[in-house]
């Protein structure tokens, strides 16, 4: 069927379910609650919804363990409820993109119940299966990404199975075709059900390395007496592009959807390669580069060895990929996640410049070529939450950190607190602030993490009021997607880019495009509470310049001569055009 490229001028908008919306009172949100918000979605003006996993599932990782690819979780409704929310969707011009969640399955999936009750049981090679090293220990040293062994030893058939997240996510083996099979019939059921597309959970894993050849290495040791870091030797085998070939062959070239993948450890050219228009098989990536700026590098704690982000890192990390994909690919921006922290406790300032910050890392990020991803609050500058106790969170990757950190390593555990203060998951999962009102609106019930602490101050019935609100302000920027070609298709030229506050950035016509090559758009932003003097090279044509969207009051005259050397209020963002 003829594809076209309509997601390149939309904006994504992730709803992790189970924090939404609650329907009906039993603290966990749903597809009714979903449905009954989608007016607030078309005010905002976002084109898709990527729904997080809402299959059926133990909830062990929350949904991205999966027992029924075909059935939705008991707790967030049914298929009909499910028809109902899309038929919803489509009437407001929205399209929903699903989390496809293939690299692994539930330990609770009729594939591996089966799986593991024989060496001899048809399932038994939907999974990947090693024997016990000489004295019964696992095979290799590596850690999962929840901690603890990647392998769990399975007793009725006296082998290990591999699980690079919980012992309850079994990764699945791509290399046998029955289950490829399997895969792609799974996809089919919900594209022609009427979803638009996919997200594909860590989908760059599905192909290991040493399946392809045999081998199975030991990870380099980087902390003596404990297990060690493994994924690198589990992503980008050599058939990853070959499986997503097949799939596109299969399913996806038979649709007209949206597709991005999760490729943590990915690099530029394999970027390249799997968004290739003709020759790839992906619309578009996450990758993680710029994610992982403000962490020690090769830190024995990962994430979670925090350091004060260096700007000149993060405006070169943005560059690379912008020239690297430019006609070569696409790219997806975003900035925060179901995974990651709040971006405006993260990049700005949650208190004082809370609004001015959340505004700025808008025009930041949504100026740049690729998609926009919004995560549900983002739009509110909802913030990170500090629980005091531990015992507060939910997330099983914190839990299973502080475990370890604290009770296996020694580690002094206010320590561990504040970087799960700052990294932890849980900082995007707490409840949707949808007004001031008891529960701030997400649930009549008890909701089943607690909420943040400002929801009379940060909520969505006092943002859509206020024209001036951060809500407001992403409005006002998805809506210049749509008329703003150079937003969309054109080329961007990163200025300052040793300055230690700034961003500056140009988007100019492409090469050889018809174009207006006299006219630009501009993009500053102080990352900073100090003013800053931007100032506009001298090569630079500027006669005429126009505010298209700003967090601040701009005076319009004298605009371009005053870009020659220009104060910036504290984290002042600004969009302009040049002539």
């Amino acid at each position: 069927m003829r594809k076209t490229d309509w997601w390149k001028t939309s904006t994504v908008y992730q709803i992790y379910p189970r924090s939404f919306c609650d329907s009906n009172g039993d603290g966990i949100g749903d597809l009714p609650g979903i449905t009954s918000r989608l007016d607030y979605l078309q005010q905002l003006g976002v084109d898709v919804v990527w729904l997080s996993p809402v299959y059926q599932s133990p909830n062990d990782d929350n949904g991205y363990d999966i027992s029924d690819y075909r059935a939705i979780m008991q707790e967030f409704g049914t298929l009909a409820e499910f028809d109902t929310m899309l038929a919803g969707m489509h009437e407001r011009g929205i399209k929903l993109m699903m989390d496809l969640v293939v690299n692994h399955s539930s330990d609770e999936h009729v594939w591996f119940t089966e799986a593991r009750s024989s060496r001899d049981n048809p399932y038994h090679d939907y999974y990947i299966w090693r024997e016990p090293q000489a004295d019964g220990s696992p095979p290799t040293n590596w850690e999962a990404a929840f901690n603890g062994s990647v392998w769990e030893f399975n007793e009725p058939t006296g082998e290990y199975y591999l699980h690079m997240f919980s012992k309850k996510q079994p990764d699945l083996n791509w290399e046998n075709p029955k289950l490829r099979e399997e895969v792609y019939a799974l996809m089919r059921f919900w594209l022609d059900r009427g979803v638009d597309g996919f997200r594909m959970d860590v989908i760059n894993m599905i192909s290991k390395p040493w399946l392809a050849d045999g081998s199975l290495p030991q990870a380099p040791v980087v902390r003596d007496g404990f297990l060690q870091p493994g994924f690198q030797l589990t992503c980008n085998g050599p058939r990853l592009l070959e499986f997503l070939r097949e799939m596109r062959v299969q399913v996806l070239d038979h649709y007209d959807c949206i597709t991005v993948g999760e490729a943590p450890m990915a690099t530029i050219q394999q970027g390249r390669e799997l968004t290739h228009p003709e020759s790839g098989a992906l619309n578009m990536l996450f990758q993680f580069e710029h994610m992982d700026l403000d962490s020690v590098g090769g830190h024995v704690n990962g994430k979670w060895a925090l350091k004060p982000l260096h700007l000149p890192d993060l405006k070169a990390t943005m560059m690379r990929w912008q020239d690297a994909l430019e006609g070569q690919g696409w790219n997806s921006l975003y900035l925060s996640n179901h995974d990651q922290p709040r971006p405006v406790s993260r990049f700005g300032d949650d208190h004082h410049y809370r609004v001015q910050s959340a505004k700025m890392l808008c025009t930041f990020l949504h100026g740049f070529q690729g998609t926009p991803y919004v995560y549900q609050g983002e739009e509110l500058a909802m913030t990170n939450v500090a629980f005091p106790r531990i015992d507060d969170y939910k997330d099983i990757e914190t839990l299973n950190m502080y475990r370890v950190a604290v009770q296996e390593r020694g580690q002094d555990s206010a320590a561990v607190l504040r970087s799960i203060w700052a990294k932890g998951r849980d900082n995007a999962r707490t409840p949707m602030q949808w007004s001031s009102g008891p529960q701030a609106g997400f649930t009549t019930g008890t909701p089943w993490i607690q909420l943040n602490h400002n929801t009379a101050l940060v909520n969505a019935e006092q943002a859509v009021s206020d024209p001036t609100s951060v809500f407001h302000y992403y409005r006002k920027m998805i809506a210049l997607r749509k008329t703003e070609p150079l937003l969309v298709e054109g080329h961007t030229t990163l200025l300052l880019p040793e300055h230690p506050q700034l961003v500056a950035y140009l988007r100019t016509p492409p090469q050889g495009s018809s174009g207006d090559g006299a006219e630009a758009l501009l993009v500053l932003c102080n990352f900073g509470a100090t003013p800053c003097t931007f100032e506009l090279h001298p090569a630079v044509s500027c006669e005429r310049a126009e505010l298209l969207l700003g967090n601040y009051a701009v005076e319009a005259a004298g605009l371009a001569q005053r870009l020659r050397s220009m104060p910036l209020r504290p984290y002042e963002g600004l969009l302009l055009r040049l002539r």
